[in-house]
């Protein structure tokens, strides 16, 4: 009977201490559950951040991007709105090295002035009734011009070199501006000859424009006329 009470009382103290130590892990469990939850939830703390970060570096970057091209658009601006053409007309090559040394000093873009039919030596000779002296003695001639100047509109100035043929620019000169309109534009004519000065040929040619195109005083310049000289009527005139 001894027996029988010592094993129930065991059985008793052993389902005394399951039942406590299954009290004492649950108890357990609900400690370290919330430092779980907690280990749990700073990964998406840390995302935010860098999500907010990338953000933060993406628009500092757009906006470093973006600074380059509203600085180059103004440049661009700029430069268009003070843009020169250096145009010129030249049979013997001495009304060319004018307007290549105005073309050097401005870092101005330049155009030559082609013939259809190109000038011979006999059809330059004075008083011979060549082709240059009745070109000449008729005011309604318009030579043809082999080409020409496609983005004229981006031109505020231009610059126009011709020789002097009898007291006058040659007629290939009047072709060249009665094809183009330069209302609102400035035409700074020059010219060369052995002796003759500029005459009224610039006169004549402001005529062949409308009323809105501006022509400044031009000026006259002689065969084997150094850079220098040209520099300095360039600075008497205010070009940049």
């Amino acid at each position: 009977m001894r027996r029988i009470v010592s094993l129930l009382h065991s059985f008793v103290i052993i389902f005394a201490l399951i039942a406590c130590s299954q009290s004492a892990a649950s108890e357990k469990q609900g400690v370290t559950q919330p430092a779980v939850q907690k280990t749990e939830e700073a990964p998406e703390t840390s995302q935010n951040v860098t999500e907010a970060e990338k953000e933060k570096t993406e628009e500092q970057t757009n906006v470093e991007m973006e600074l380059p091209e509203s600085i180059s658009a103004e440049q661009q601006e700029a430069d268009v709105s003070t843009k020169t053409l250096v145009v010129y007309f030249s049979c013997t090559g001495t009304t060319e090295l004018v307007a290549e040394y105005v073309t050097e000093i401005l870092g101005a873009d330049s155009y030559e002035i082609v013939p259809e039919n190109p000038y011979t030596e006999i059809d330059l000779a004075y008083y011979t009734n060549g082709r240059a002296d009745q070109e000449q003695n008729d005011p309604d001639v318009r030579p043809g011009i082999s080409g020409g100047v496609e983005n004229m509109d981006e031109y505020d100035t231009i610059i126009l070199g011709y020789p002097i043929w009898h007291g006058q620019a040659p007629r290939i000169i009047s072709t060249f501006l009665e094809g183009y309109d330069f209302s609102g534009k400035t035409i700074i004519p020059f010219c060369t000859s052995h002796s003759s000065g500029m005459g009224s040929s610039a006169d004549d040619l402001h005529t062949l424009c409308s009323e809105a195109t501006e022509w400044l005083e031009g000026r006259r310049f002689a065969a084997g006329v150094s850079k220098e000289s040209v520099r300095n009527w360039i600075e008497e005139i205010g070009i940049d």
